[in-house]
Formats: C-alpha cells, structure tokens, sequence
C-alpha cells in the first residue's frame, strides 16, 4: 500500500532535502517482517521531480540550480504557452522518481547522499508517493 508525504516548497526553483522525512515514512510504515528492499519516491507532477545527490555541501545543489537555469531558463523562448516550459524540460531531465535501498529497515544511502524533492514551478504543496518493495 503506497504511502504520500506533502512537501511545501517555497520558490520558484528549489531543491527540498527529503531523506529524513522519507525516513520516517519508512519507520512508521514498515510492513510487520519487512527489513530489506526498496523505497521507490515518486513525483505525480510534471514540473517537480526527485533526484539523489550530495546532502552534506549545500553549494552542491545551488550549482545544480544554478546550471539549470543557465541553460534552460525560463524566458528561453519555449512554445508551451503557460509559461513554464522550462520546467518541464528540468523536471524530465531530474526524473519523477528514485529507488532508494533499505537494509535493516532503514535508508541504505551512501555517506553523502540525500534524496532531493526538485521544485521548477513552485512555490507549491508537492505529493511524493511512496512505494515499499520487500526483497525476496
């Protein structure tokens, strides 16, 4: 049975470091004898999507955001007519989703890994669904 977390982000452009939330989604909703698997995240939104990267350097996702907005940026003279299209385009190339690994019931990360909501349209409430996938 999915889970959802709610994140509210608060700029136009931001990227929301998830990976405690997510923890506690875990923790709360493990299945009774679930230890080993999978966290898949999942963004239902077309200019919002989820990435894993460094959580320690927060310079890290500023020359994320900072590159996006470079080369795709938002007067770039797109045809889709809302005037986000440069969302879009960030949102595709990010991805809607991540498989995160849990051993011992926790987040098997690397040391320097977080699991990042990224915001191109915001600020907004945003819906991650959350998916347990038991190892075998």
């Amino acid at each position: 049975m999915p889970e959802y977390l709610n994140v509210q982000t608060h700029s136009r452009v931001e990227m929301v470091d998830v990976t405690t939330a997510l923890g506690n989604v875990l923790s709360s909703n493990v299945p009774k004898g679930w230890i080993d698997g999978f966290l898949v995240v999942y963004s239902p939104h077309t200019t919002c999507g989820v990435t894993i990267n460094e959580g320690w350097d927060p310079d890290v996702k500023r020359d994320m955001m900072d590159l996006f907005s470079k080369y795709i940026p938002r007067d770039g003279g797109f045809r889709h007519a809302e005037g986000n299209a440069d969302a879009h385009i960030k949102t595709s190339i990010y991805g809607a989703s991540v498989m995160v690994p849990v051993a011992a019931g926790r987040l098997d990360l690397g040391q320097w890994q977080s699991v990042y909501l990224c915001e191109s349209d915001g600020p907004r409430i945003r819906k991650l669904r959350i998916s347990f996938v038991k190892a075998e």
